[in-house]
């Protein structure tokens, strides 16, 4: 069975010299109530034949509303494998905003409450919010906290070129 690629954004910003990065919170009945671990970078699916930047920057702006220039600059994250086994690659791109825009992301129905015959819509998204590094690690899932690791490594060597 071929592994589910993903790919997306890990936007980021500086707010008083510190480092802060956008993250997303899953909707859903299932994680209504899960919080620390479960937040995630804005990412998708890859479409066959799709550009995977392209994938990023188009679930960003479906995902948390937020449009990021084709053009960049962007920052090559690489990949991380998550727990089920998808593949995400990701992207850093700066952003310069003071919170996130509303959401209006895109809903998927489910069965709810289970065995109940219903359907019910939900966001793919319900907040998106900045954080300090230091909160982003304990926000984000485990298995996306190299991509956070590689932008500091990343921002660091540009900020050393700099000087």
């Amino acid at each position: 069975m071929k592994a589910r690629v993903s790919a997306g954004l890990l936007l980021y910003r500086f707010r008083h010299g510190a480092l802060e990065v956008l993250l997303a919170h899953p909707g859903g009945p299932f994680f209504a109530r899960k919080h620390d671990g479960h937040w995630t970078i804005p990412k998708g699916e890859v479409e066959p034949n799709e550009d995977f930047l392209a994938t990023a920057i188009r679930e960003c702006k479906e995902e948390v509303c937020i449009d990021v220039d084709p053009k960049g600059p962007f920052l090559d994250l690489g990949s991380i494998r998550q727990k089920g086994g998808k593949v995400v690659h990701a992207w850093a791109a700066e952003v310069d905003m003071e919170r996130p825009p509303a959401l209006k992301s895109n809903h998927f129905t489910m069965e709810w409450p289970p065995n109940s015959g219903k359907s019910q819509s939900f966001p793919e998204v319900d907040q998106a919010e900045f954080f300090s590094v230091e909160d982003a690690r304990l926000k984000i899932k485990e298995t996306q906290i190299p991509l956070m690791d590689r932008l500091e490594t990343l921002l660091k060597e540009m900020e050393e070129k700099r000087k």
